[in-house]
C-alpha cells in the first residue's frame, strides 16, 4: 500500500529537543531517532504514525538497490536549480538523509532467535517482540547543514509546518533531577553468579562448543517510569550517534546506542560490530592510556575479529559472491562514558533481497550472540535463565524505497506499564577475566539506570 508524503523546508533551524517536546511528546505513538545533543554531523528524525498490525508488510519490502542511488543522484542534479519550488528543493536536499517515509520501530531478541532456530525463554511482559509505526508525519534534521524539513500528506503539510515552527518557539522545560527517586533495582544475577556463568562460558569454549559468547543479564525496576524525561536525561549524560525514543501503547524504548547494527543504501549493506570496551579516564592522560590499552588488547582484538568473521559469513548469505569485505578493523571510537573497538563489514546485496530475508540472515546480531551463532544462542539460553526481550534486538527506520538504518538495542531502557528494565552484558572468550567482565557490565548499565533514578545493586 502506498503512503506518499511530500516535503517542505522549514525557514530556520530549530532545536530538535524543543520540537519533540512541543509537537510529539504527548502523543501515544511517536518517535525520535536522535543523532545526539547539538551534533556536528548526521541526521535526526522525529514524528508520529500508526501502529502496524501485520509486521510482514515491513518484511516484504525489497531492499534498495544500486539503481535507487543513481536515481537519487540524478534527481539531485536536476533539482539543484529548483529553488523556486520549495517542495522540489526539499525533496532533493533530503536525499542524503535517506529516510523519506516508511516505518520506525524495533525488533526484540527472542523473535530473531526463534527464526534462527534457537531456544528462547518466555518474555514475561507485555512488550511486543516487534513493534512498527507506519509514519504519517515527521521532521528531518540535517545536522551537517543545519537545515530541517517537514514531511506529511499533501493536504496536511502546510498546517504541519506552521505547527512545528510555532511549537518549537516555546522554551524547553528544565530537566528534572532523579536524585530523590532512588528506585529499587532487582538484578537477574548477583555479581558472583555472573562470574560463575563466565566460567561456564569458558568451559563451553574449552570444549569447542563456541569461540565467543555474549553473556547478558538484566536490571529491573517495578515502578512507573516516564520515558520522555528518562530519554532527556540519558541523552544529556551519555549522548550517542544512534540514540532514540520510540513510544506506543504505554511501552517505550529509550536508547543511547553507540552501535549501528545494519544499514542498506544503494544496494550495499553494512554492519558495524562493536566488541571491546573501556571506561573513559578522569583526565586526558588516563583517558588516552585506556584507549591505547583497548586498541592493543589481544583479548579484545580476538573477540572483535571473531564477530567480524561471523558477520562476513552472515552477509555472504545475502550478498553477491566476492563482494563481502572488511572496510575497517579495530577502530577505537570514543563516547562520553566509554571507548569501544569497532569494525565495519559490507557487501553488495543480491537483486530482489527483501528486508525479511536480510534480517533472517543477520539477526540477532553476532555481536550480541557470539560464535558460532546458533550454538552460542543455545548455550546462552541455558546460562542466562531468562528472556532478553527488546534488549539485544535492534531499532530504527526502514524506508519505503528499501533503505534502512537499524541500531543495536544496547545502553537502553525498555519501559512497560508498571516498570522498566535495562540489559547489559559482554563478550566472553577463553582469555576473559571474570572480575573485569563483571565491572564492564556495571559500566554499561550505570548510565541507563541513572536516567530512571536508579543505581546499580551492590557489587556491580
Amino acid at each position: 500500500m502506498s503512503h506518499p508524503l511530500v516535503a517542505e523546508p522549514l525557514a530556520e533551524w530549530l532545536d530538535p529537543e524543543a520540537v519533540y517536546l512541543a509537537s510529539f511528546a504527548a502523543l501515544d505513538d511517536s518517535f525520535w531517532l536522535d543523532a545526539g545533543p547539538d551534533p556536528a554531523r548526521g541526521w535526526s528524525w522525529m514524528g508520529t504514525g500508526q501502529r502496524v498490525d501485520d509486521a510482514e508488510e515491513v518484511r516484504r519490502i525489497t531492499c534498495a538497490d544500486a539503481g535507487d542511488d543513481a536515481a537519487a543522484d540524478a534527481g539531485a542534479d536536476a533539482g539543484a536549480h529548483a529553488d523556486d519550488d520549495g517542495r522540489a528543493a526539499a525533496a532533493t536536499a533530503s536525499e542524503d538523509g535517506r529516510f523519506r517515509g516508511g516505518y520506525v520501530g524495533w525488533l526484540g531478541y527472542e523473535g530473531g532467535a526463534v527464526r534462527a532456530g534457537a531456544p528462547t525463554a518466555p518474555t514475561q511482559d507485555d512488550v511486543p517482540q516487534q513493534l512498527w509505526l507506519r509514519v504519517a508525519r515527521f521532521v528531518a534534521f540535517d545536522h551537517d547543514t543545519r537545515r530541517a524539513w517537514v514531511f506529511a500528506a499533501p493536504d496536511e503539510i502546510a498546517d504541519f509546518a506552521r505547527g512545528i515552527s510555532a511549537g518549537a518557539r516555546h522554551p524547553v522545560p528544565a530537566l528534572e533531577t532523579t536524585a530523590a527517586r532512588e528506585l529499587p533495582v532487582t538484578a537477574r544475577h548477583e555479581p558472583d553468579e555472573y562470574a560463575a556463568l563466565i566460567e561456564r562460558c569458558r568451559d563451553a569454549i574449552r570444549e569447542g562448543d563456541a569461540y565467543q559468547l555474549c553473556l547478558t543479564t538484566r536490571f529491573a525496576v517495578e515502578e512507573d517510569v516516564d520515558p520522555v524525561e528518562s530519554y532527556r536525561r540519558l541523552r544529556s549524560r551519555t549522548p550517542a550517534h544512534h540514540g532514540g525514543l520510540i513510544r506506543s501503547g504505554g511501552m517505550a524504548l529509550v536508547s543511547a546506542s553507540p552501535e549501528l547494527f545494519i544499514e542498506v543504501r544503494g544496494g550495499v549493506v553494512r554492519t558495524h560490530p562493536i566488541k571491546g570496551t573501556r571506561p573513559r579516564g578522569t583526565d586526558a592522560a588516563t583517558d588516552a592510556a585506556l584507549a591505547a590499552e583497548l586498541a592493543a588488547s589481544e583479548k579484545e582484538r580476538a573477540e572483535n575479529v571473531m564477530i567480524v568473521d561471523l558477520m562476513r559469513n552472515d552477509l555472504s548469505r545475502v550478498c553477491l559472491d566476492g563482494t563481502v569485505a572488511v572496510d575497517r578493523l579495530f577502530d577505537v571510537e570514543s563516547y562520553p562514558a566509554v571507548h569501544q573497538l569497532v569494525s565495519t563489514v559490507s557487501g553488495t546485496l543480491v537483486e530482489g533481497m527483501t528486508v525479511g530475508g536480510l534480517l533472517d540472515a543477520t539477526f540477532p546480531a553476532g555481536s550480541m550472540t557470539g560464535a558460532p551463532k546458533l550454538s552460542a544462542m543455545t548455550i546462552l539460553h541455558e546460562l542466562e535463565r531468562g528472556p532478553r526481550g527488546v534488549f539485544s534486538g535492534c531499532f530504527g527506520w526502514i524506508s519505503d524505497d528499501g533503505a534502512l538504518d537499524l541500531a543495536m538495542v544496547i545502553r537502553s531502557i525498555v519501559v512497560h506499564p508498571g516498570g522498566a528494565y535495562v540489559g547489559a552484558g559482554g563478550g566472553i572468550t577463553w582469555r576473559s577475566d571474570a572480575a573485569a567482565e563483571v565491572a564492564e557490565v556495571g559500566i554499561k548499565a550505570r548510565g541507563p539506570l541513572a536516567a530512571i533514578g536508579a543505581a546499580l545493586p551492590t557489587g556491580w
